[in-house]
């Protein structure tokens, strides 16, 4: 599944979400990971249909310490600007 971001840090912001539910990187197994390849290659898919070809950015908050607020397992992609800025906030 991919949706807007209700609180967009970027002029494109989406979420990937697998319907599979694992709360985040550290439940990835061999059973299941199949998942992150489903993810990545639902991005793919986005990044071609939205035109991103100026470059996007693939965000995974993992664990409280990293930002993440939702326990399932979801990946941001963040584009359209010229300059998204550092990675990090300085």
């Amino acid at each position: 599944y991919a949706f807007k971001d209700i609180n967009p840090q970027a002029p494109f912001h989406v979420l990937v979400v697998h319907k599979e539910h694992i709360k985040n990187i550290d439940e990835l197994n061999e059973k299941n990971r199949s998942i992150i390849s489903d993810i990545f290659l639902a991005i793919h898919k986005i990044a071609q249909q939205e035109k991103l070809d100026k470059g996007y950015r693939v965000i995974i908050n993992n664990g409280p310490a990293a930002g993440q607020v939702i326990w399932h397992l979801h990946v941001h992609i963040l584009a359209g600007k010229d300059d998204l800025g550092p990675m990090l906030a300085q």
